[in-house]
């Protein structure tokens, strides 16, 4: 039996994380000699090994042919502060409105110190953060954050539902704003500075660099945990130590990354926080989106008074689903969700696109698996209760175009219906369930 051996910054992080719980105001002046080799190896392993290559075009299998010497050359950098990160090359996915989501890709050596320097921020700055976030923490999830929402609006005394979203979040993070963020916990200047570099380092887009004097870029590693540090200062913190406690009635925040929904009993608290919500990030340089904010009426009164009166309740959408006032079989008010339309289509032409290209390039039977994988990925994030009307008719949908593809195969034999029933028969695709279930009695 081998023992797996821990380097001594991983046995360092656990008394990192003992200080930061017991001190709230404990501030950390020496972390920079934590970026050990022995760190980094194993901050190395955990690269994903498929993942794009950044401008240098060195791979994670290239970097890893000679990994000992490149670290110990990136140590020396480190410590006589003459490492400096690459830009980072700027590539574009579509988004389901038309627009393209901007997307950063370190070089391979740059994801080794962001997760690096990620695992000791977080070591730190978990201790701080409030409850009411989600997004990028260790042991917290999407779903995570869409049963608090249940449990609120179910349990709580919700008639106002507050959906605000920050344009363009990662793409105007104020660096000053955040460095003052980081130096309410960390006065390494030295680590501190590393940060700065990354933050500065630039982008590459066709070739051309741009200066960064704003935004952390979406896909780098240390990013994540750079916007909860913001926005733990910029929106939760604040929520708690100053919204609640000028309240009068119930008040309950959501957030995952940088998007979040608030719940309110009272409607003038409600509106009266969108207000200061606008000018609170302002002072963080950031601006609320007012196409895609909004407050509505929403919960169980809500419900009652739309029925009384032959009208809808309004709808939010949250991390993928809509949000809408639903009712049990014996009547009841209830909170239900649905893969919002803008996902769905959004996924389905994703599947077309894949289908149409895949065809001719490998057997059916060897696609045919892939996607299975690829159903089964559907079902593990939008299977939660009350949403198996959706993820059958993506199954259908799936299916039907499955069959129109098989069937414009250039000159390759055809499938009649029957003919294709009987191979979904001998190979089945997975079938649509719910894997993450609001109802269990069990913990």
């Amino acid at each position: 039996m081998t023992t797996k051996l821990v380097s001594k910054t991983q046995k360092a992080i656990p008394v990192i994380v003992l200080k930061a719980k017991e001190d709230p105001k404990c501030k950390f002046t020496s972390l920079v000699h934590l970026l050990t080799e022995d760190f980094l190896k194993e901050c190395f392993r955990e690269l994903k090994k498929r993942k794009s290559p950044g401008i240098d075009g060195v791979t994670v299998n290239e970097y890893e042919e000679q990994l000992d010497e490149n670290l110990a050359d990136l140590v020396i950098r480190l410590k006589t502060k003459q490492y400096k990160p690459q830009p980072v090359l700027r590539v574009y996915i579509p988004k389901p409105n038309g627009d393209k989501r901007p997307l950063g890709i370190p070089a391979v050596e740059d994801k080794i110190v962001q997760m690096a320097i990620k695992k000791i921020l977080e070591a730190i700055f978990e201790q701080d953060f409030i409850d009411t976030s989600y997004g990028f923490r260790p042991n917290r999830s999407c779903h995570d954050a869409l049963k608090k929402i249940d449990k609120t609006i179910m349990t709580g005394p919700v008639n106002f539902v507050v959906d605000m979203d920050i344009s363009k979040f990662f793409d105007t993070v104020d660096h000053k704003q955040l460095m003052e963020c980081l130096k309410q916990r960390i006065t390494d200047s030295s680590l501190l500075q590393l940060i700065r570099r990354f933050l500065n380092s630039g982008i590459m887009e066709d070739g051309v660099y741009c200066e960064t004097d704003q935004g952390t870029p979406q896909g780098g590693v240390l990013s994540p945990v750079l916007a909860n540090v913001y926005l733990h200062f910029a929106l939760d913190l604040w929520f708690e130590t100053e919204v609640i406690p000028q309240l009068t009635g119930y008040a309950q925040l959501v957030r995952y990354a940088d998007d979040f929904v608030v719940c309110f009993e009272k409607e003038e608290e409600a509106r009266a926080f969108g207000v200061a919500l606008r000018q609170r990030m302002g002072e963080f340089g950031l601006t609320v989106s007012e196409e895609k904010s909004k407050i509505i009426e929403f919960g169980h009164c809500a419900c009652q008074r739309a029925r009384k009166y032959g009208m809808k309740c309004e709808t939010f959408d949250f991390l993928g689903f809509t949000h809408f006032c639903d009712k049990t079989r014996k009547g009841k008010f209830k909170l239900g969700r649905k893969t919002s339309r803008k996902k769905f289509t959004q996924k389905m032409t994703n599947m077309n696109i894949w289908l149409k290209s895949i065809r001719n390039l490998v057997e059916l039977k060897k696609w045919w698996k892939v996607l299975g994988l690829k159903l089964l990925g559907h079902y593990r994030y939008y299977g939660m209760s009350g949403n198996i009307r959706w993820l059958q008719n993506f199954y259908y949908q799936t299916v039907k175009l499955a069959f129109k593809w098989i069937n414009r195969r250039s000159q390759r034999k055809s499938y009649n219906w029957d003919q294709f029933n009987r191979f979904i028969q001998f190979n089945p695709l997975p079938k649509p369930k719910i894997y993450h279930s609001l109802y269990n009695l069990k913990p």
